[in-house]
């Protein structure tokens, strides 16, 4: 990457400046940056103005003394100071043909960087298994998918979790709506808990265990009937969910069960083992976890005063088994309601022994639903949601993906289902992709007419040297760097609006020049270019989750 070797030119050229100005201490860090208005050049740098005040001297002569030392490169055509103490670059086109042949050689691996051996563990949707995941469940499912994405592509062994919560007061109450319906279809009298699961699924899940169990459960034992519904129904519940996951395009290689916690003595060892460190205390009949010396508002009850253990108890024990299985970190995909949670986690990580640092929680605003401008209000003991299914048979996958990505994880998101699903240039998703569509086409047309794609390494590519061009270059030299910065700041969105970017550069590129027709070594240096944007575009679809059509037809003319 050309910031990398122009920031390791910089810290050359800053290491001796300090020393000519008689500084020895320690040096900043250099950043590269691209500046916002492009007359100030291709790149910049403000590593003078951090280091002024360390050598005691104005920024604009430490950035003179830095530039006069940096060393000759064939790349910088020109490094000036500009402003009260930046150094601004020009570089010449020839790092942006470089850019293309490695996009066209590499493909996918373009942006993807050396396995580094260490392992992150990736918890997310862990919707408890009471019904179908519905609209609500939607964007941590592809925020969490992202993530996953985008840390492979960084060089992590990944590991995707599911914790389905088949513990607790929930799950009672889920069980006996599931015996209720599956009582009154056998004509039996029954009701649905007030606080139960009134929703239409509950029906078709007591259908479907009538049909497989036929009236034998019905004469068991109140409490062992009720277990029994209880596990079926939870299977079930658990089917659709992987059902649901798969059309959107998700997997994970782990389900994780709360009961299984409760079930092997994790949570009560994990208990006991806070209180032989000091951290739990019996108060009142009740064990609490001291979460004030770690900075949370009051301390938190681990074990009941009935006995029962708590949700964070087995969050604690969950913890603990993620650990000894040997992950490097961890991270939780949560929504922002749970935003109080992370100070008690992480001090359970640290009371435990843990480094907490290695404890990162994820959160992500909540999704607002429209129809037409219109706010739908959804309930789901009620029963009065639009599952996934449903949005994914309105709207599609790609379309839902791109819209739930496209806006930073702290701002809450507006979707509209008539806007995402709509087939126009107007629709982020559908521009990409029609982007990517459109130069697929080119290429047939190229291939159609006669005009064989010569290799890259045969091809001159000097003659991309118009402004259009050479934005749609920039864009795609950029792409592995940005990939980074994506997995490092857990912000897919980053890439939402650079695909975005770049197929609209292409589109301008292709309104002000043509492809075919111009002369051979021009043509065949704009089919390349082509090559390489349909490449980065499909590169950074599929970091999304999203496909990359090669056909598609605009309703809107």
């Amino acid at each position: 990457m050309i910031e990398r070797e122009l920031a390791e030119l910089v810290r050359t050229a800053v290491r001796e400046a300090a020393a000519a100005l008689g500084y020895q201490g320690e040096l900043p860090e250099v950043e590269i940056e691209v500046p916002r208005q492009r007359e100030h050049g291709d790149f910049a740098t403000n590593v003078a103005l951090a280091l002024a005040p360390r050598v005691g001297r104005p920024p604009r002569e430490v950035a003179r003394a830095v530039v006069e030392r940096l060393p000759r490169a064939p790349f910088v055509v020109a490094a000036e100071p500009a402003g009260p103490g930046f150094i601004n670059f020009r570089v010449s086109n020839a790092w942006l043909h470089d850019a293309l042949r490695r996009i066209a050689a590499e493909g996918e691996g373009y942006v993807r960087a050396a396995p580094h051996g260490r392992r992150v563990q990736v918890e997310f949707v862990s919707a408890n298994p009471t019904g179908p995941l519905h609209v609500g469940h939607a964007r941590q499912t592809v925020l969490g998918d992202a993530l996953c994405r985008l840390l492979e592509a960084d060089g992590w062994e990944v590991s995707r979790e599911y914790y389905f919560n088949d513990a607790g007061r929930q799950m009672e109450l889920f069980a006996a709506s599931v015996e209720a319906r599956y009582l009154q279809l056998l004509g039996r009298e029954a009701a649905v808990p007030e606080e139960g699961y009134h929703g239409a699924y509950l029906l078709d899940i007591a259908r479907d265990i009538l049909a497989e169990h036929g009236p034998s459960l019905a004469d068991l034992p109140p409490g062992e009937r009720r277990e029994r519904l209880l596990a079926e129904g939870t299977r079930r519940v658990l089917e659709n969910i992987k059902g649901t996951l798969a059309r959107f395009g998700v997997r994970f290689d782990t389900f994780f069960s709360e009961r299984s916690l409760h079930a092997s003595g994790a949570i009560r060892r994990t208990v006991e083992r806070l209180r032989e460190l000091g951290y739990a205390y019996e108060h009142e009949g009740a064990v609490f976890f001291r979460a004030t010396e770690f900075g949370d508002e009051k301390d938190r009850v681990l074990v009941r005063s009935n006995g029962e253990p708590t949700y964070f108890a087995a969050d604690c024990a969950y913890l603990v088994d993620k650990f000894e299985r040997g992950f490097d970190h961890l991270i939780y995909v949560w929504g922002a309601d749970h935003h109080g949670t992370v100070k008690r986690l992480k001090g359970a990580a640290q009371a435990l022994g843990y480094d907490p640092d290695r404890v990162e929680v994820v959160l992500h605003q909540l999704v607002a639903m429209y129809r037409g401008g219109e706010l739908l209000r959804m309930s789901k003991r009620a029963g009065t949601i639009i599952t996934l299914d449903e949005l994914l048979d309105e709207v599609g996958a790609d379309a839902v993906r791109f819209t739930l990505l496209s806006q930073s994880n702290d701002t809450v998101i507006n979707f509209d289902i008539e806007a995402a699903k709509r087939r126009s240039l107007e629709n982020p998703v559908y521009y990409v992709q029609y982007g990517h569509a459109r130069i697929a086409s080119i290429l047939r047309k190229a291939e159609e007419a006669g005009v064989e794609l010569r290799p890259i390494e045969e091809v001159d590519l000097s003659p991309l040297e118009q402004e259009a061009e050479l934005e749609v270059l920039r864009a795609i030299a950029a792409l592995p760097e940005e990939v980074r910065r994506a997995a490092a700041l857990r912000a897919p969105s980053r890439l939402t609006h650079f695909v975005h970017d770049l197929a609209g550069r292409f589109h301008r590129f292709y309104t002000e020049h043509r492809v075919l027709g111009e002369a051979p070594e021009l043509t065949q240096a704009r089919l390349w270019l082509c090559v390489g944007t349909k490449r980065a575009i499909a590169t950074v679809l599929g970091l999304l989750g999203v496909s990359a059509p090669e056909r598609m037809e605009r309703e809107d003319g």
